[in-house]
């Protein structure tokens, strides 16, 4: 008698995990998830291709993982992709972040290395069709090389757009901000991961570090060039909150999804297989 109440509740146990599974089912589609077949009908010339782009391995000071960029830009892409008719393309964990090189574990491309990886990887897509691309984008020395990027592709016909994080979120920056200043591992920045990975931040070790801003990247000599952090944070994280994060992180997707929809009608030169 157990055994065949066992079974009945386990039968509806995995009944319940199915539909619920069902009736989260994305709007858009993880290329990495098809075949080639299936692959060949979603990307079609008016398909937007989304492609998040993180660090994997890039100093966030003592509190926050290398990983810190990745993560964000993974989370970003699957709430995109949840709830927006597009085709999320793998993530790109590599890029242009030469502000960081003084902190052990952090990596970067040349800017022309970076600029060049992205108009391959859009090419290589905008080969089956597809002519726009919006790059989720998640750093801010990304800026420069993603602008020349899409200078590039613009000559095939190609649209590429880009997350700008002060466009999309400064709004709620200014909502909520209370640090003297900062950018980097700063207040904003843990307060999104304390909303995204909680797991992941160790408030414990968080420490402000806010010396004035002067050109250049982030230093650990006294006397370097660029701004001295010993901790590689550049902002004040001990203001962090969940509750701040959330109000970030919300603002954030809200902007990112309308950079996607502006772009989705957005008109294309109309080249090879663009579909009038």
């Amino acid at each position: 008698m157990r055994s065949a109440v066992l079974l009945a509740v386990i039968a509806c146990s995995v009944y319940a995990l199915g539909s619920e599974a069902q009736g989260a089912e994305h709007r858009g589609v993880v290329l990495g998830d098809l075949t080639w077949v299936q692959a060949e009908e979603a990307l079609k010339p008016d398909t937007v291709v989304v492609i998040p782009l993180g660090a994997a391995a890039k100093e966030h000071g003592p509190h926050l993982r290398l990983d810190n960029d990745w993560r964000m830009a993974q989370y970003l892409a699957e709430r995109v992709v949840a709830t927006s008719d597009v085709v999320l393309a793998p993530a790109i964990s590599y890029h242009y972040f030469p502000a960081f090189l003084e902190y052990p574990g952090s990596t970067s491309l040349s800017r022309d290395t970076a600029r060049e990886m992205v108009v391959e990887i859009v090419r290589s897509l905008a080969h089956y069709g597809p002519r726009r691309f919006y790059v989720l984008n998640t750093g801010i020395s990304t800026l420069g090389p993603l602008k020349d990027s899409a200078a590039v592709l613009a000559k095939d016909g190609i649209l590429l757009r880009y997350t700008d994080l002060e466009a999309v979120s400064g709004e709620a920056i200014k909502r909520v901000e209370k640090q003297a200043r900062g950018t980097h591992a700063d207040e904003i920045e843990t307060s999104m991961m304390l909303y995204i990975v909680p797991e992941r931040v160790d408030m414990n070790h968080a420490v402000r570090d806010d010396n004035p801003d002067v050109p250049g990247g982030l230093t650990r000599q006294p006397n370097g060039k660029g701004v001295y952090s010993p901790t590689g944070v550049w902002g004040d994280p001990t203001l962090a909150t969940r509750k701040k994060g959330r109000i970030l992180v919300e603002a954030t997707l809200t902007g990112i999804l309308k950079d996607i929809e502006q772009l989705r009608r957005e008109h294309t030169a109309g080249s090879v297989g663009e579909e009038q």
